[in-house]
């Protein structure tokens, strides 16, 4: 069981031959409106993968994003409309599928105390997962009262913020960053990966696939050589499919190598949510890709 205490976005996406600089104004090839969030990504990959999972979020009074949350077979019991606009992201995407990302929080950041302790007492008997990211206000908060609970908890360390992410590192049991979120990390504390006093500290590394450090050791992942349409959400993709084959009893590096899959397939088509995989489909991708 897991719960996603995440954001939920509306993602415009604009095509664009390159990044703009400075002062420059350029023409987008193409737009694209999707449903978007690390949070909500991270959701829809790890049921499509497999695990029992409710999301908890909030987005303003906008029929399109509960009309795409109902196309994707998540379930809206905890999903709360009205609260401000919903959140939202301008994203670029280039030629090699790299991205750079404007988001507004709106109305992620409507999380209340009163009610995430509701929802977490709810489940007090099912000891799930609570995962939890940088998109939402409260997550200090709910991490605590998580672990109060006996829950494990686990956080994505973005958007980054190296106050909010020492504050967070006592009551988390797995970590999840890229590459350049754990420089930055390391920078800021002094510390390096394996000194975090983190149970599991996953580390995305894109192209060259993933790390796991787990019990002092590393467990490596390769990534699988395609050539990508757009990166965006690859690494939400890669975390909940992660901790959803985890979570359903699969081993470490079998759960690794599902996630490694997942993004694959991910980054070969436009958009976030709408790109990530069913478990068919990664598995029936795995089963070509590896001897």
């Amino acid at each position: 069981m897991i719960l996603n205490f995440g954001s939920i976005n509306i993602d415009n996406v604009y095509q664009v031959l390159r990044f703009p600089n400075a002062g420059e104004t350029i023409s987008a090839k193409g737009l694209k409106k999707v449903l978007g969030g690390k949070g909500i990504n991270q959701t829809i990959a790890a049921q499509r993968a497999g695990a029992a999972i409710f999301h908890i979020g909030h987005v303003g009074e906008d029929e399109w994003i509960l009309d795409q949350l109902s196309k994707m077979g998540v379930d809206k019991k905890f999903i709360y409309s009205g609260a401000g606009v919903t959140g939202h992201a301008i994203i670029y995407v280039n030629l090699e599928g790299e991205n750079e990302i404007v988001l507004h929080a709106g109305a992620n950041e409507e999380f209340k105390h009163e009610k995430c302790d509701e929802i977490l007492d709810e489940f007090i008997d099912e000891k799930p997962w609570v995962i939890l990211q940088n998109e939402i206000n409260l997550s200090l908060e709910i991490a605590i009262k998580a672990k109060q609970l006996g829950f494990k908890v686990c956080y994505s360390a973005a958007p980054f913020s190296a106050e909010s992410i020492n504050k967070i590192l006592p009551y988390v049991d797995l970590l999840a960053m890229n590459e350049t979120e754990m420089k930055e990390l390391q920078n800021s504390s002094d510390k390096n990966v394996v000194d975090f006093g983190v149970a599991m500290t996953l580390v995305t590394l894109g192209s060259r696939g993933a790390e796991l450090y787990i019990h002092g050791e590393v467990i490596k992942q390769s990534s699988f050589d395609i050539k990508p349409v757009d990166t965006t959400g690859a690494g939400d993709t890669f975390l909940g499919s992660f901790i959803a084959r985890y979570d359903c009893g699969e081993s470490v590096k079998s759960a690794l190598q599902y996630a490694s899959g997942a993004a694959a397939i991910q980054i070969t088509r436009m958009g976030a949510a709408p790109a990530i995989p069913t478990y068919n489909q990664v598995e029936e991708f795995l089963n070509e890709k590896v001897q």
